[in-house]
């Protein structure tokens, strides 16, 4: 459960808030509304790491897909599970 608190608590409830915040992102409050998010170095680490993970397969995978579109666009693609089949040696090797 997201952990949320008020830029008050800061001051009566620290040491429960760090606690919160080795493991999991705290959210503060101000006037009620979201202001700032909390949380350790360590656990801010992790999080960059997971966002540079995803944002290199999100990367890969926009590469992948306009190769494969110039790949269509070229020609160089195979219509079917027949067409395939018969592009296929018995071994499971292309033939062409």
């Amino acid at each position: 459960m997201t952990a949320i608190f008020s830029s008050a608590a800061l001051k009566t409830r620290q040491r429960e808030i760090k606690d919160i915040a080795k493991k999991d992102v705290v959210h503060i409050t101000e006037n009620g509304n979201a202001a700032f998010v909390f949380m350790s170095e360590e656990l801010f680490e992790e999080q960059l790491g997971k966002a540079a993970e995803e944002a290199a397969l999100t990367e890969r995978m926009r590469a992948c897909i306009i190769n494969g579109r110039d790949d269509v666009r070229e020609g160089h693609c195979i219509e079917g599970v027949d067409a395939f089949l018969s592009m296929m040696g018995e071994n499971g090797e292309s033939r062409g």
